[in-house]
């Protein structure tokens, strides 16, 4: 098991799983069950779920293919998208997902964060944050898949989420996700030196100096990966994979 957590992310739209850019136009990229079971025998130590249109269309979880991936996922789950009421998140936690992600229903329903961690703990609750810069290069926070600006910058809205009881971010650059072009690590320190709240940092990452970067130079606690584990390589065709463990260990022990 890696020190520093390197987690898989994964995109789903209905029964598929996908990867988009930019938040914006998806690629297929397989069935996630048998994608699940590749990341079984890479005995990679956690896997997060999203579903990328449930929120945007009004949906509620896909329980059916959320049963199949727990039924078949050895490592610890997070799943996000759709869940916006204690009881949507009392159904995916009985699936047996160890945690859930808000983003959209964080803004609705912000009590909602604070209602689930009082049942199962404030480490079972991630709260998305979307980040994109504007015209000025100022960051803004972003729900409903990055469609919605909400006019928040990230280190107030984290510390407000902090408040509320979420026990962990995952932090979004929306600007370098699938773009292979690099971990934002200046948003990842912005917001790690902002909070006590652990930090997964996501978007854009294409090499362990890359992984390496966020933990190092950002603060991040633990590093989420997209297109670098669902391809082989920018441009490349899909192959479901998973980093170097020995390089990624000595990637993550040393100082940079």
């Amino acid at each position: 098991m890696l020190q520093t957590r390197v987690i898989p992310c994964l995109q789903l739209v209905g029964e598929s799983l996908v990867k988009t850019v930019r938040f914006g136009k998806w690629g297929y990229i397989g069935d996630p069950v048998n994608t699940v079971r590749i990341f079984n025998e890479l005995e990679v130590d956690e896997l997060a779920f999203v579903d990328i249109r449930a929120s945007k269309e009004g949906q509620e979880p896909n329980y059916a293919v959320l049963k199949e991936i727990a039924d078949e996922c050895f490592m610890p789950l997070s799943y996000g998208g759709g869940i916006n009421s204690v009881e949507k998140a009392r159904r995916v936690f009985g699936l047996g997902f160890e945690k859930v992600i808000l983003n959209t229903a964080a803004f609705r329903k912000p009590a909602l964060i604070a209602d689930i961690a009082a049942i199962y703990g404030s480490q079972a609750v991630v709260v998305a944050v979307d980040v994109k810069k504007n015209f000025w290069g100022k960051y803004e926070v972003y729900s409903l898949s990055g469609t919605v600006n909400e006019k928040k910058d990230p280190v107030s809205w984290v510390q407000e989420v902090e408040k509320q009881g979420a026990g962990e971010i995952l932090l979004t650059s929306i600007d370098r996700e699938g773009t292979w072009k690099g971990l934002d690590t200046d948003l990842v320190r912005l917001v790690t030196a902002n909070t006590s709240l652990p930090v997964i940092a996501h978007g854009g990452a294409s090499s362990i100096e890359h992984i390496g970067a966020a933990v190092h130079g950002g603060g991040a606690s633990a590093v989420a990966l997209g297109s670098m584990v669902v391809y082989q390589g920018k441009d490349l065709g899909v192959l479901v994979n998973f980093p170097d463990r020995q390089k990624l260990a000595g990637m993550l022990r040393s100082q940079i």
